[in-house]
């Protein structure tokens, strides 16, 4: 949302992005990057705030877990604790002791 050319940009050398649409309007995406076999990363589940609560984000999800059902590791991030709770529903499990570390230029 807040940086569109960006996200478009990003959105057009990944890998893999699944849409979801009510007609004409996007209201849903996910998008990931992978090593050819063994990781697959998701960077982004977005859903327009009017179109959550509907299985959009579950749907989205599933999806791409199925195309990356063949590699070993299938990671993502979850900054808030919502988002952990329903990463876990979806079959995701928290990576123990281990730290996310980044560096971030706005």
């Amino acid at each position: 949302g807040r940086y569109p050319e960006r996200l478009h940009k990003a959105l057009n050398t990944c890998e893999t992005v699944i849409t979801a649409w009510d007609g004409d309007r996007l209201v849903g995406l996910i998008n990931a990057i992978d090593d050819g076999g063994m990781t697959a990363y998701v960077h982004y589940l977005l859903v327009h705030p009017d179109y959550q609560n509907q299985q959009i984000g579950k749907t989205l999800t599933e999806m791409t877990k199925e195309k990356y059902r063949d590699h070993m590791y299938f990671f993502l991030v979850a900054e808030h604790k919502p988002l952990v709770e329903f990463y876990k529903k979806l079959g995701f499990t928290a990576m123990g002791e281990r730290t996310i570390m980044a560096i971030s230029n706005p």
